[in-house]
């Protein structure tokens, strides 16, 4: 079942609001496990997990910032 343009809105706000910052704070938990790598690698760390975060969830946030394609004129 596909998400209304408004439902997909509300979820949204809502991954962004409280399911980015749980993940990094569980991103930041992960890497602190292991000894402190070179600031490169640390930073392609933080990237790759930044990309692997926004995978899921790219139909959710598609089109979010057009107008309601389902609204009347």
């Amino acid at each position: 079942m596909a998400l209304s343009y408004n439902a997909r809105k509300k979820w949204a706000l809502v991954v962004l609001l409280v399911g980015l910052p749980v993940y990094i704070l569980a991103a930041l938990w992960l890497v602190s496990l292991f000894e402190r790598p070179n600031m490169l690698v640390e930073f392609g760390i933080y990237l790759g997990l930044g990309i692997i975060w926004a995978l899921p969830f790219r139909f959710l946030f598609k089109g979010i910032g057009q107008a309601d394609p389902d609204a009347r004129d």
